[in-house]
């Protein structure tokens, strides 16, 4: 039987709704967007452009759910990494976007540059519990401009070959990102059909849809891409005081942008992807480690599943500055309430100081932290196989169990986690092996993956496609 962690009863999640209903309806949105607003006043929602409010009826919210496909993939360059949404999966996406970085080989942190990213990029590539791309650090070394922004996207689809969410900025990098697209997936048909790319849009809270990224999103209208809405209400600062007053905002935030998409293009993918947070009441700034931002996810992972929408969670925050106990113990206790809620994407690994320092030794150990958490979810196995009386009678009393078949057969089942990393074995053994701790293992598993691992190449006739592109946004910017 699978482990789920629960935090709202169902009365709880229908008054969520209800409230929902009622603010959408009476209170309405700001849609900074002009086009936004005029597919929602099309789609039947009432809007006043002196204002910018838009309110929304709830037969348009209705509607707009029922139009959204329940389950879809999200497809990958790299042969069977497909990630279906909705079908029981959970898959690891790197937090994003820090600033710093905690240099693996020299343990000092400085702003984080292009090597930075490449790097990061081979890591997640490598692992199999990441399925999903997000733009891990910026890169304060590169200039921002279109042929540079150009160069990046292409070194996305280089460098990792599962899938991946980013986003363009403004409505004409949109139709250089979608030439992009085709240049490495196809035609607008098999875009459309395959998922390779998700979209990633942030509502600012409380209760507006921004325009410049909302319109750079509406610029790919007729290729349904799948898009996320991350909403990032601050609990006591740009949300309410409470939990489950927080839940009802997120909850407003994601399925008014719902229904401006759903409008615009009846049965895109949306994924359900609110980022509930906590402010520090004595100092007002961003809590990463609270307990609450687990709770917080748990509840937005039951409001999405309320819907029947795929989800993207969260687990696994801090607010110290380096790996150590601190950081140890609160992205365990938010990796452990994250996961065992059990959404389609989990984001948390990798970054330090409030999603602000990149550390590549704290993301191999949250990764072994999300497989302890995904055994806890997968509980105890209670098939007709898994009861084995007959063997517990034919060993009886004062016998073993080591060279039994069922056991040699769960050992490679699932039914024993085998860690990766930690000390496990003798002290002996550990004193032999110089007395390493975790973060010396790390280290070690990363320098492995970047001496090693080489993505997944594209084609060649793909590479010069993409070389014309990136030739053609020089000759344009001059």
């Amino acid at each position: 039987m699978e482990t789920y962690f629960r935090v709202l009863s169902d009365a709880d999640r229908d008054r969520v709704h209800e409230g929902t209903v009622k603010i959408l309806a009476e209170t309405g949105v700001r849609v900074e967007t002009a086009l936004g607003r005029e597919y929602l006043k099309k789609a039947g929602a009432e809007v006043n452009e002196d204002t910018k409010i838009v309110r929304i009826p709830q037969i348009l919210l209705e509607e707009s759910l029922a139009a959204a496909p329940k389950k879809f993939s999200l497809g990958a360059r790299r042969p069977g990494w497909d990630l279906g949404m909705n079908e029981g999966n959970c898959s690891l996406l790197i937090d994003g976007s820090g600033i710093e970085v905690i240099d693996h080989r020299t343990r000092e942190k400085r702003p984080s540059i292009s090597s930075d990213w490449f790097d990061a990029t081979r890591v997640i590539d490598a692992i199999d519990e990441f399925g999903v791309y997000w733009g891990m650090v910026d890169q304060s070394d590169v200039e921002d401009s279109l042929p540079e922004t150009i160069k990046h996207w292409i070194q996305i689809f280089k460098n990792f070959s599962k899938h991946v969410q980013n986003a363009s900025s403004t409505f004409s990098e949109s139709a250089w990102l979608l030439e992009i697209l085709q240049a490495v997936f196809g035609d607008k048909e098999t875009i459309k059909k395959t998922n390779p790319y998700s979209f990633l849009v942030c509502p600012h809270s409380p209760l507006i849809i921004e325009g410049e990224h909302t319109d750079a999103y509406l610029a790919t209208k007729g290729y349904q891409i799948p898009i996320a809405v991350m909403p990032m209400p601050l609990m006591g600062g740009t949300g309410p005081g409470n939990m489950i007053s927080m839940t009802i905002l997120g909850n407003c935030e994601v399925l008014a942008m719902l229904c401006l998409v759903q409008a615009a293009d009846p049965g895109t993918p949306f994924i359900y992807a609110p980022a509930l947070a906590v402010m520090n009441p004595r100092t007002g700034m961003y809590s990463a480690g609270a307990i609450e931002n687990a709770l917080l996810s748990s509840a937005a992972t039951e409001m999405g599943r309320y819907y029947g929408l795929p989800v993207l969670g969260e687990g696994g925050g801090t607010d110290t500055y380096v790996p150590g106990i601190q950081a140890g113990y609160e992205r365990a206790m938010s990796s452990v309430i994250g996961t065992l809620s059990w959404p389609d994407l989990l984001v948390g690994p990798g970054l330090l100081g409030g999603s602000m320092i990149l550390s590549l030794e704290q993301l191999v150990i949250d990764v072994e932290m999300f497989r302890m958490s995904r055994q806890a979810h997968r509980g105890i196995p209670t098939h007709d196989e898994a009861w084995l009386e007959e063997v517990i009678q034919k060993v009886g009393p004062g016998g073993n169990f080591l060279g039994e078949k069922s056991t040699i057969k769960n050992m490679r089942s699932g039914e024993w986690l085998i860690p990766r990393l930690g000390v496990h074995g003798t002290e002996g053994s550990w004193k032999r092996s110089g007395r390493k701790d975790i973060l010396d293992e790390a280290r070690e598993k990363v320098d492995q993956i970047l001496n090693t691992h080489k993505p997944l190449p594209l084609d060649d006739d793909v590479q010069k496609e993409l070389d014309k592109i990136y030739k053609k946004a020089q000759e344009q910017a001059g």
